[in-house]
C-alpha cells in the first residue's frame, strides 16, 4: 500500500463540478492499493498517518500528530501511485489492484483511520473522475510504502 500524505490548510474533492467531500486543517492522503496488500498494511498505514508528528507545536516545531491536533483527514484512492515507469514513456499500472480487491481494502482503510483518529474522515469516490483542490501547508508532502518500511 502506498500513500502520499500532504499537510493542508484545506482540501476538497469535486465530482461532476459538485463538492463531494472537503476538510479544513489536516491531511490529504492519496492511497494506492496492490493485490498483495492486507489488513497488516492497513493497520500499519493508518497508524503512521494519524501518529506522524508533522504539525507544529507551540514553538513552531513539527512535533504533533493529526490525532493530537484534532486534524481532519481526506482519503482519496489513486491507483497511479503504483505506476511502473521502467520501460518506455507510458506508465504501466499492472501492480495496482483491480477494483474487486482494492475497494474492500480501501473501505477497511477508511474504517481503520476513523477508528484510529476517533472521528469520521472525508473520502473521494473510488473509481470516479475527481478534481482535487488543496492549499498545501508548509509544504509538507510525505511518501509511504508499507512494503518498504524505512
Amino acid at each position: 500500500m502506498r500513500a502520499v500524505i500532504q499537510k493542508v490548510l484545506q482540501a476538497k474533492v469535486a465530482i461532476d463540478e459538485k463538492i463531494f467531500s472537503e476538510i479544513n486543517k489536516g491531511l490529504l492522503v492519496f492511497v494506492g492499493i496492490e493485490d498483495a496488500d492486507s489488513m497488516d498494511d492497513i493497520v500499519c498505514l493508518s497508524t503512521k498517518i494519524v501518529n506522524m508528528r508533522i504539525f507544529d507545536d507551540e514553538n513552531g516545531v513539527m512535533n504533533l500528530s493529526a490525532k493530537e491536533t484534532n486534524a481532519e483527514i481526506l482519503l482519496v484512492s489513486q491507483f497511479t501511485l503504483h505506476a511502473s515507469t521502467k520501460k518506455g514513456n507510458r506508465p504501466s499500472y499492472i501492480k495496482a489492484a483491480k477494483p474487486e480487491i482494492a475497494i474492500p481494502l480501501y473501505e477497511k482503510l477508511i474504517l481503520q483511520l476513523q477508528n484510529d483518529l476517533q472521528k469520521n474522515i472525508g473520502t473521494g469516490k473510488f473509481g470516479a473522475d475527481m478534481q482535487i483542490s488543496l492549499i498545501n501547508d508548509g509544504p509538507v508532502t510525505i511518501w509511504l510504502d508499507t512494503k518498504n518500511r524505512e
